[in-house]
């Protein structure tokens, strides 16, 4: 079973608390949510500021404490307990708090994660923090210490993941569990769905009508969940989440929850039970910047992806995503400066007279093997491959004798590094150093048609046999009724 997909709602119930509560009941709420510290967040300096916002499938709430009994049976989500991050959603909002941007990242999606390697982005938090607990109570650490340390390192893991997929460096994070998604509804009274088929659908409890209809927390925990039986698979999950959130804004924002005092003391209860924010973000001042946040002014998208159906060469199921074509997707969707450089031509060379070294620089373990088996697949000669014994370096490079053609075609076939002079190496020979900012192929599966270097046209990993993408539905939180989705 899965986690609630809640995202951008959690920021419009705080604007709403700031602007309908008693200021004494604001005072309450900073003073009671749970926050987290050295998450190593940026500092809004780009004239937005962006938000990580986490849903996570915690049996316990925002405190560490466990859930009752009847609280766990509302969430039919079994007993199963893990550190799963199936919604992940980047929401970027201009300094000026006239609008919010959410673009929803799957969860699938097959991307590089520090110190792991290529994965999906929703192990990122799981597999690292459960990692750092076994090394930290294999050197003596408390379970209660190792398991707090662990989760910081989790949540960075997650936060840096989803920086170098988007290039946009995250200023807050906001983290919420299953029972908020469940409060948060019931708060407002049942949220709004519309959809375009009767659903039965066991495996999330999901068994709805056809056409508009309100839900309250626990069935509408299942219509966020539903992953089988959808068209889009994993895409229209996401849409759903997005209508669902859309909706959920409107309701929170609208004159009758506003008015409602017992419905604002609910919503309070909610956030404070099951919301996690970083410490150096002052909810309450930026709720006060959001005041004049429309519902309409709310948007929700989602990054491109290659294919939805893909596999990895152990036979796992992935959503293979391009991380290029994402920042670029992004730095549209945010309005960012979209740097425009002019593409070098292709280097046409006979790659058999290139032997290429490839060492490691990172602490993801078996990338210069990848990366080798990438070139060789291209027909380079393979040369020593193993980690990095000289300098340390920041930014992936490939060092040669001179700025040959040999070194521009390797810088090429591994996404555009750069390329520096080492005498200490033989003509014909190039050393690759791969650094924590590598992002490009690392097997030969991965390698992209217009980077070979090698003026072959190679077959793409995205055009072997993808499963196509139909475009979603447009979506905001504007007023009219809900979408009817899948």
């Amino acid at each position: 079973m899965h986690p609630v997909r809640i995202g951008v709602a959690v920021v419009s119930v705080i604007v709403l608390l700031v602007t309908g509560f008693a200021w004494r009941g604001v005072d309450s709420l900073r003073n009671s949510l749970t926050t987290v510290s050295g998450l190593g967040l940026g500092g809004a300096k780009d004239g937005a500021i962006d938000i990580l916002l986490v849903g996570t499938d915690s049996r316990t709430d925002a405190h560490g404490n466990s859930l009752s009994q009847s609280e766990l049976d509302s969430l039919r989500a079994g007993d199963e307990v893990a550190s799963n991050t199936d919604t992940i959603i980047l929401i970027r909002v201009p300094n000026d708090g006239s609008s919010a941007t959410a673009i929803s990242i799957p969860r699938d999606s097959y991307v590089n994660i520090p110190g792991i390697g290529m994965a999906k982005i929703n192990s990122a938090f799981g597999s690292t923090k459960e990692a750092e607990r076994l090394r930290l109570v294999d050197e003596g650490a408390s379970d209660a210490d190792a398991d707090t340390k662990s989760t910081k390192a989790g949540r960075t893991a997650l936060i840096d993941s989803v920086a170098g997929l988007t290039g946009i460096t995250v200023d807050h994070y906001a983290e919420i569990g299953l029972l908020g998604f469940v409060l948060l509804t019931d708060a407002v009274g049942g949220v709004g769905v519309c959809l375009n088929g009767p659903v039965d659908e066991p495996l999330s409890g999901a068994n709805f009508p056809a056409g508009e209809q309100t839900l309250n927390g626990a069935d509408a925990l299942s219509f966020v969940r539903q992953r089988h039986d959808l068209p889009r698979g994993d895409l229209d999950r996401i849409v759903r989440q997005q209508v669902f959130m859309a909706s959920l804004v409107s309701k929170v924002l609208s004159a009758k929850t506003l008015s409602d005092p017992g419905k604002l003391s609910q919503l309070a209860t909610a956030v404070e039970r099951s919301v996690v924010i970083d410490d150096n973000w002052d909810i309450i001042d930026f709720a006060k910047q959001l005041q004049n946040l429309a519902g309409g002014n709310v948007k929700f998208e989602t990054i491109p992806v290659l294919d939805i159906n893909g596999m990895t060469d152990y036979g796992e199921s992935i959503v293979k995503v391009d991380p290029k074509a994402v920042k670029k997707y992004v730095a549209g969707l945010v309005g960012a400066d979209v740097e425009e450089t002019t593409t070098a031509p292709a280097v046409t060379i006979d790659p058999s007279t290139v032997t290429v070294e490839v060492v490691n620089d990172t602490n993801v373990a078996g990338m210069a093997s990848g990366v080798a088996e990438a070139l060789t697949s291209l027909g380079y000669r393979e040369g020593e491959i193993g980690n990095n014994t000289g300098s340390s370096v920041t930014e992936s490079t490939v060092f040669a004798a001179s700025d040959d053609d040999g070194a521009r075609a390797v810088a090429q076939a591994l996404g555009g590094l750069s390329v520096k002079t080492d005498s200490s190496l033989s003509a014909g020979t190039v050393r690759v150093v791969l650094a924590d900012d590598y992002t490009g192929p690392l097997s030969a599966e991965t390698l992209s048609t217009d980077e070979a270097g090698t003026g072959e046209e190679l077959p793409s990993t995205a055009e072997t046999s993808p499963t196509p993408v139909p475009a979603a539905p447009p979506i905001d939180a504007a007023a009219g009724g809900p979408h009817c989705v899948n």
